[in-house]
């Protein structure tokens, strides 16, 4: 028997009950349904991972000999590596994604399991390899605008310099423009798309990612 898609989805807009969490929880709603076991950080409710005071808090890799991360930030990396699937729904601010959502992946990301340098020359290890990722991102400004003043910012910081980096495969990513002006249809529209990938991604994450995680 196939063991269930372990799916963890980040909610990254810091305002509660927002059309992003709507979003968010049409999915989640069918990826359970669809047998994933899903759990959610939402970072309009739960703790944000404060920034590291020291660069020592940013060892890669970490050691026995390093100061224990604390016990909100290794909760955060244990959510990370005991998903198969990673799923980020956000709001663009400014032409990036907002503080709490960054502040999370600077201190999770940057906390010695995500990826390690190598002792010689510039090249470095995936340690996320296997996984598998979908981003969500809504804003107010058209497409075209979004391509052209911000070359599209927050998905290529996201995907690339982020996720990629660490090995995570981006299987999708999903842009919603001009959500402020958006009616009812359009927006039933959207949330019926994101039930449809919940329950995509419920069949088609294999259980492997959490089993290839290289310990730092």
């Amino acid at each position: 028997m196939t063991p269930p898609a372990h799916i963890l989805v980040v909610i990254g807009s810091p305002i509660a009950d927002s059309f992003t969490h709507a979003l968010a929880s049409a999915y989640v709603d069918a990826a359970r349904t669809g047998g994933a076991e899903v759990r959610v950080v939402d970072l309009s409710r739960d703790t944000v991972p404060q920034h590291p005071a020291i660069r020592g808090e940013l060892r890669m890799p970490r050691t026995s000999e390093d100061v224990p991360l604390p016990d909100d930030v290794a909760a955060s990396v244990a959510g990370v590596a005991w998903a198969d699937h990673l799923v980020f729904f956000f709001p663009q601010w400014w032409g990036a994604y907002p503080a709490a959502m960054k502040a999370y992946i600077d201190r999770v990301f940057l906390s010695g399991f995500a990826f390690r340098y190598r002792e010689r020359g510039s090249l470095w290890d995936k340690l996320l390899t296997g996984r598998t990722a979908r981003i969500v991102m809504t804003m107010d400004s058209p497409r075209a605008w979004n391509a052209w003043m911000y070359r599209d910012a927050a998905i290529r910081t996201l995907r690339t310099a982020t996720l990629e980096y660490c090995g995570v495969r981006v299987r999708g990513v999903t842009r919603l423009a001009a959500v402020r002006h958006s009616s009812a249809t359009t927006r039933e529209r959207w949330l019926r798309r994101m039930a449809a990938f919940g329950a995509k991604d419920a069949r088609g994450v294999t259980a492997m990612a959490r089993d290839t995680l290289v310990s730092a």
